[in-house]
C-alpha cells in the first residue's frame, strides 16, 4: 500500500531513470544543428578528436552528448535513419551497463551503434554478442558501413574462421559474433602454448543482443571442449610384454648393502601403491626396449626424448604388480570394471587416471579404451561476468529482471515506445481436446486469409509445426514453416511475413532478431536492384520508386484488415517466451492482434490447472467444439508459468553455486598459465618449488627439529636416489659428525640438488634450460588440469547423496574440491620438480628436441576436439582440428586474469602472498592458490 502511494508521488524507479536520461537527450538534441553543419570530414574528425580527449583522461560518460549527436548524424547520413529520442535513451542504459527491454520493432541494433561508437574510443575494444552467425554477419555488415565512416574498424568472429581471420577480428575496435564462439575463443585461449598463439583481448565491453536467450535461456549448460586422451594404444600393448619378464626384488638395500634377500628388478610398496626400478631393473628395461626398437641402442629411459615411455613404464609395472583382478576389478563383457576397495561394488564407469586403467585392459587383453576428456569449460554466466562492463537488449526481460539483477548485477530499464502500441491481446481460448484446439486455429486462420490479414503462427516444438503444417496443407491453405535451423533463409521469409495473405508457422526462436514489415519488405529488393550495375541510373531510381509505391498500397491494405495476427497454439512455461511472439506484432503503432489457443492436453495446463478447468468445463456441460474464454483461466496459467519460471531459476542458481567453485579455481591456474606464458625466465619458480619438493621428502625421514633416534637416513638416501636422481651418503655424514642436526641434512640435500640443477643449465644454457622447464610446467599444468576437472565432474555427481547423512552437499563440495585443487597444486610441484630433476641431457638440440615433443605432447590434446553446448552442434559448428583448434588461438594482454566474481568487475587487484586468499579458504595467500607461484 505505502510503496503503490510513494510511487504515485515520485514515481517507479524505472520512471525517475528514464526521466534522469530525458534530460541528457535533451543537451544532444541541442547539439543536433551545430552538429548538421559539419562537412563528412569533419564528422570523422570527430573521432579522432574524442579518442584524444579519452587518452588525456576525460571520461566516456562526459564525452557521451557529443558522441551519441556524432553518431546519430553519421547514421542519418550513412544508414538514412535517425535514432529517435527513446532510441537515444536506450543506448545510455546500454552505456550504464544495464539491461534495455525494448518492444520488437523499436529499432535495437540501431540503439547499439549509440554505446558501441563511444565505447570503442577507448581502444579497448567492444564486443557486439548475437545468438546466430547469420545476426552477427548481417548486422556487422549492415552497421559497419557507419562505423567505417566514423573511422571505427569491426570484425566479424565466426565459426569456423581461420586463427589469422580470428585475431583480426578482435584486433578490431568492434567485433561482432556469437555467444559460443566468445566463449569457446577463451577456453581455447587458455590452452595454448605461446602467447601470440591467442586471439582474444582483455574482456572490455559487451552488448548482448537478445540477453534473455543467452543469459537465461542457455545458462543451464556450460560450453565444454572435450577431446579424446592421447591415443597410445600400441603403446600399452607392446609394454605389457615388459613386467613378465622383469623380477621383484624382495628386501631392501641398506646403506652398509645387506638387506637384501634376493636381487630384483623392481621393488614394491604395497601400502603406498608404487612401484620402483632398481638400477639393474633399469639397465635390463632400457635393454629389451632397445630390442624392441623402441629407445635407440644404448640411450636410457631418463632421456628427455623418452619421458613419455618412463611413463608408460610405471603404468604397466604398476597393473601387473600391485592391480589384481578379481580384487582391485572384474572382467565384464570385454571391459575392466573397478571394484571398490571399500564396499566390494562395481563401479561401472568409473575409470583409473594416468594411463593405469588402459595398463589394466592391455594385461587382461580386452579392447583398450581411449577416453574422452574435458579439456577446458566454463557458464556463460561467469564467462560474461568477466566482462569490465556487460549491457544487453531484448524484448522482453522484465519478467526475469530479479534473475539479471541477483546474478549478473545488471538493472532492466522498460525503454517507452517511440509510438503507442496498438496491438490488441485477445483472451486465451481453452478447449478440452487438441483437435478441437487445432480445429479453431484453422477456422481462425481461414477468416484472415480471406480477409487479406498476414497470421504468424508460433509453436513450442517442430513436431507441433509440421502437423500443423499438414492440418493446413489438408484445409488447402498456402504457408510457410520455420523451425529455427536455416537462419539466412528464415530471416528472408520472415521478413515477407507481413504480405497480405501470408501464413507463417515458425517454432517459439525462429527468425528472431528479423522485423515482419506490414506490406512486405521493400527494401531487400531495392538493395538487389542498386547492386545491379547493369541497370543506369534513371532506370534504377524508377524501379526502387515504383517498388515502394507498391510496398505503400500493400501496407495499407494490411494495415486495414488489421495488422498482423498472432496465434499461439500453445503456452510455453515461460511468460517471456509467450510475450516474444506476441511482441512480433504492433511494432512501431502498427494495428496488430494475438490470441492463444489452449487444450487441457498442454504439459502446462495439465500439470498445474487441468482437473480445475475439466470439472468446470464438465460442469457447464460444454459441447464439442466450445471453448472457455475466463479471464480467471488465464490468470491461473500465468501464475503456472511463474512457479515454472522460480523453479528453473532455482536450478541455474545451483548450477551456479556449483559451478563458482570451479570457477574460482579455473581463473587461478588461467592466471597462473598467462604469468608462466608471458614470463621471460622461470628460474624463481622452478627453484622454489624445488626447495620445497625437497623439504618435504627430507621432513618425511628427517622431521624438523628432532634428534637422531627419530630419523630414516637408509629410507631418505633410497628415496632420494629412485626418486630424484640424488646419490648421497647421509650415512656417513651422520656417523662421521655426532652433532649434526636434522636442519643441516637438509641443507647438505638442498645444496646437492641445487649443484645438480646447476650443472644441467650450465650444460645447455639458460635460455634453452628455461625454454623445457616452461614446455614441462605447462604441460603438467594442463594434464594435471584435465584430471582435476574429471574429480570434480565424479565429486560432483555424487555429492547430493550427503544430505542422507545430514550434511549440506554445497558445503561438503566446497570443502572436497578446496582440498582436490591444493592436491593438485602439490602433484604440480612433485612432478615438473621430479622431470626436472630426472632429465638427462647432453645437448641444447637434445634438450629442444624434448621441448617440443612435450609441447606436442600438450597440442595433441586438441586433435579431434569437441565443442558441446545445446545450441551449438545447430549451427553447424567444426569439430576442429588441430591446426584449427590449436591454431584458434592471440595476443591477449590479460585473458583469464583474475577477476572479482560479484556480477561484471575489473580484474582481481594483486594479492600480497601474507593476505587471505580471495577464494574463501580463509588461509594465507601463499598457502592456498599462490602455491603455485
Amino acid at each position: 500500500m505505502t510503496t503503490g502511494f510513494l510511487q504515485k508521488i515520485f514515481g517507479s524507479r524505472n520512471q525517475r531513470l528514464v526521466k534522469q536520461y530525458q534530460k541528457t537527450v535533451t543537451t544532444i538534441n541541442a547539439l543536433e544543428t551545430q552538429i548538421e553543419k559539419l562537412t563528412d570530414d569533419q564528422l570523422r574528425g570527430k573521432t579522432d578528436e574524442f579518442r584524444q580527449r579519452v587518452a588525456a583522461g576525460e571520461s566516456l560518460d562526459k564525452l557521451l552528448p557529443e558522441a551519441f549527436a556524432v553518431c546519430r548524424e553519421a547514421s542519418r547520413r550513412v544508414l538514412k535513419m535517425r535514432h529517435f529520442d527513446v532510441q537515444m535513451i536506450g543506448g545510455m542504459v546500454l552505456h550504464y551497463g544495464k539491461i534495455a527491454e525494448m518492444r520488437t520493432g523499436e529499432g535495437k541494433t540501431l540503439v547499439a551503434t549509440l554505446p558501441v561508437y563511444l565505447n570503442a574510443l577507448a581502444g579497448r575494444g567492444v564486443h557486439v554478442v548475437t545468438v546466430n552467425d547469420y545476426l552477427a554477419q548481417r548486422d556487422a555488415e549492415w552497421m559497419a558501413r557507419l562505423y567505417n565512416f566514423l573511422g571505427l574498424s569491426v570484425g566479424i568472429n565466426l565459426s569456423g574462421m581461420e586463427h589469422d581471420q580470428k585475431q583480426q577480428a578482435y584486433a578490431a575496435d568492434i567485433t561482432y559474433g556469437t555467444n559460443n564462439e566468445f566463449g569457446f575463443d577463451y577456453l581455447r585461449d587458455n590452452m595454448v602454448y605461446e602467447t601470440d598463439a591467442r586471439v582474444q583481448r582483455a574482456l572490455n565491453f559487451a552488448v548482448v543482443d537478445e540477453v534473455d536467450s543467452i543469459l537465461i535461456d542457455e545458462a543451464r549448460t556450460p560450453l565444454i571442449i572435450s577431446g579424446q586422451a592421447e591415443d597410445h594404444t600400441e603403446l600399452y600393448v607392446r609394454m605389457n610384454a615388459l613386467p613378465p619378464l622383469l623380477e621383484r626384488q624382495i628386501g631392501e638395500e641398506k646403506a652398509d648393502g645387506t638387506g637384501v634377500e634376493k636381487p630384483g628388478d623392481y621393488t614394491l610398496d604395497e601400502k603406498a601403491r608404487q612401484v620402483f626400478l632398481t638400477e639393474s631393473g633399469h639397465e635390463k628395461a632400457e635393454r629389451l626396449l632397445a630390442e624392441w626398437g623402441l629407445i635407440g641402442e644404448g640411450e636410457s629411459l631418463y632421456a628427455p626424448q623418452n619421458i613419455t615411455l618412463m611413463h608408460h613404464v610405471y603404468a604397466a609395472l604398476r597393473a601387473h604388480t600391485l592391480f589384481h583382478k578379481d580384487q582391485h576389478y572384474v572382467v565384464q563383457n570385454g571391459e575392466v570394471v573397478i571394484v571398490d576397495e571399500f564396499t566390494g561394488r562395481l563401479m561401472a564407469g568409473r575409470r583409473w587416471s594416468d594411463g593405469l586403467h588402459q595398463a589394466v585392459e592391455a594385461k587382461e587383453h580386452v579392447k583398450i579404451q581411449s577416453e574422452n576428456q574435458t579439456l577446458a569449460s566454463i557458464t556463460f554466466q561467469n564467462y560474461f561476468r568477466m566482462y569490465a562492463k556487460l549491457a544487453g537488449m531484448t524484448g522482453t526481460a522484465d519478467t526475469e529482471a530479479y534473475e539479471f539483477n541477483e546474478i549478473y548485477g545488471l538493472e532492466t530499464v522498460v525503454i517507452p515506445t517511440n509510438r503507442p502500441p496498438k496491438r490488441i491481446d485477445k483472451q486465451d481460448q481453452i478447449y478440452k481436446t487438441a483437435k478441437e484446439r487445432y480445429d479453431a486455429v484453422i477456422r481462425d486462420i481461414r477468416d484472415c486469409y480471406e480477409r487479406g490479414q498476414p497470421v504468424l503462427v508460433g509453436t513450442t516444438s517442430i513436431e507441433n509445426s509440421e502437423l500443423l503444417s499438414h492440418l493446413l496443407k489438408q484445409a488447402g491453405l498456402p504457408h510457410e514453416v520455420l523451425n529455427a535451423k536455416q537462419h539466412e533463409r528464415e530471416a528472408a521469409i520472415v521478413a515477407e511475413a507481413g504480405r497480405p495473405k501470408r501464413v507463417t508457422i515458425a517454432t517459439n526462436m525462429a527468425g528472431r532478431g528479423t522485423d515482419i514489415v506490414l506490406g512486405g519488405n521493400a527494401e531487400k529488393q531495392a538493395a538487389f536492384i542498386e547492386a545491379d550495375e547493369a541497370i543506369p541510373a534513371d532506370e534504377k531510381a524508377r524501379r526502387i520508386q515504383q517498388l515502394h509505391d507498391e510496398w505503400e498500397t500493400l501496407h495499407e491494405q494490411v494495415k486495414a484488415a488489421g495488422g498482423l495476427h498472432i496465434i499461439g497454439t500453445e503456452r510455453h512455461e515461460s511468460r517471456r517466451i509467450d510475450n516474444q511472439l506476441r511482441g512480433r506484432a504492433g511494432r512501431q503503432g502498427d494495428p496488430g492482434s494475438s490470441r492463444f489457443y489452449l487444450s487441457l492436453d498442454d504439459p502446462l495446463l495439465r500439470i498445474f490447472a487441468g482437473d480445475r478447468v475439466r470439472s468446470i468445463m464438465d460442469r457447464l456441460k460444454m459441447p464439442e467444439g466450445e471453448a472457455i474464454e475466463a479471464g480467471i483461466v488465464t490468470r491461473s496459467i500465468e501464475s503456472a508459468q511463474r512457479k515454472v519460471e522460480a523453479r528453473n531459476f532455482d536450478i541455474r542458481k545451483q548450477l551456479l553455486e556449483y559451478d563458482d567453485v570451479s570457477n574460482d579455481q579455473r581463473k587461478v591456474i588461467y592466471q597462473q598459465r598467462n604469468e608462466l606464458l608471458e614470463a621471460h625466465d622461470i628460474t624463481e619458480t622452478i627453484t622454489a618449488m624445488r626447495h620445497g619438493v625437497i623439504t618435504e621428502v627430507v621432513r618425511q625421514f628427517v622431521p624438523e627439529g628432532s634428534i637422531e633416534e627419530q630419523w630414516d637416513v637408509p629410507e631418505l638416501e633410497e628415496a632420494l636416489r629412485n626418486d630424484w636422481q640424488l646419490d648421497l651418503a647421509i650415512q656417513e655424514m651422520v656417523n662421521e659428525s655426532s652433532s649434526i642436526t636434522a636442519e643441516e641434512i637438509l641443507d647438505a640435500v638442498m645444496t646437492a640438488a641445487d649443484e645438480q640443477y646447476e650443472s644441467k643449465v650450465a650444460m645447455v644454457g639458460r635460455e634453452s634450460f628455461s625454454a623445457f622447464e616452461r614446455s614441462v610446467m605447462l604441460q603438467t599444468v594442463d594434464r594435471l588440469w584435465r584430471e582435476h576437472l574429471a574429480a570434480l565432474d565424479h565429486l560432483r555427481q555424487g555429492i547430493h547423496l550427503r544430505g542422507y547423512a545430514q550434511k549440506n552437499p554445497k558445503q561438503e563440495y566446497k570443502r572436497e574440491a578446496f582440498e582436490l585443487f591444493a592436491a593438485m597444486l602439490e602433484a604440480i610441484k612433485q612432478e615438473v620438480t621430479r622431470v626436472v630433476m630426472n632429465v638427462q641431457i647432453q645437448s641444447p638440440e637434445q634438450l629442444e628436441e624434448a621441448a617440443e615433443q612435450i609441447e606436442e605432447r600438450g597440442a595433441g590434446h586438441l586433435e579431434n576436439v569437441e565443442y558441446q553446448h545445446a545450441d551449438y552442434a545447430e549451427s553447424g559448428a567444426p569439430v576442429a582440428n588441430v591446426a584449427a583448434a590449436a591454431a584458434a588461438t592471440a595476443t591477449a594482454d590479460m585473458v583469464g586474469s583474475a577477476m572479482t566474481h560479484s556480477g561484471p568487475g575489473g580484474e582481481m587487484p594483486k594479492v600480497g602472498r601474507n593476505d587471505p586468499c580471495p577464494c574463501g579458504s580463509g588461509k594465507k595467500y601463499k598457502q592456498c592458490h599462490g602455491k603455485l607461484s
